[in-house]
């Protein structure tokens, strides 16, 4: 006598669930491709429509350094900020690598700076002029929004 199971098929209701799943992906998919459900907003597509201002900006340079290290600067006056070693923070470096490969994509250098900005609503953003991309700095974390906000909060990190 074995006991080992020798039916091989899968239960009709588990294929039933299956095709209904796989039909309701794809009829969500056509709806929001058609317009009939729309797209998730992007927080400044949000911010632009229900007119949310900036509290504060600032302009910055983030630059390699010869021995690895990141540097940022203010870009009105030029002056350093603060310089992240090896070991620093790695959001900053994971950020700006991101950013700069995009640059670098498109042939576009390291002159223009960036504008990290502070909005009405609590939410921070770090905008690429250049190429037009924006960072949600907020979506990664308190800690890590933290680590931009430092150089809204006085003035020089």
């Amino acid at each position: 006598m074995s006991l080992a199971h020798d039916d091989p098929t899968v239960p009709k209701g588990a294929l039933v669930m299956a095709a209904a799943l796989i039909a309701l992906a794809l009829v969500l998919t056509t709806a929001t491709r058609l317009g009939w459900i729309p797209h998730a907003a992007s927080p400044v597509a949000e911010r632009a429509a229900a007119n949310v201002a900036p509290v504060t900006e600032r302009t910055l340079h983030f630059s390699d350094t010869a021995d690895g290290s990141v540097r940022v600067a203010d870009a009105e006056t030029g002056r350093e900020i603060a310089v992240y070693g090896e070991e620093g923070s790695g959001f900053i470096r994971g950020v700006m690598r991101g950013l700069a490969r995009e640059r670098r994509m498109n042939g576009i250098g390291q002159q223009q700076p960036f504008a990290l900005t502070l909005w009405e609503d609590g939410s921070l953003s770090l905008r690429d002029a250049a190429t037009g991309r924006v960072v949600e700095l907020g979506a990664f974390g308190p800690d890590n929004r933290a680590v931009f906000m430092q150089f809204l909060e006085n003035g020089d990190g």
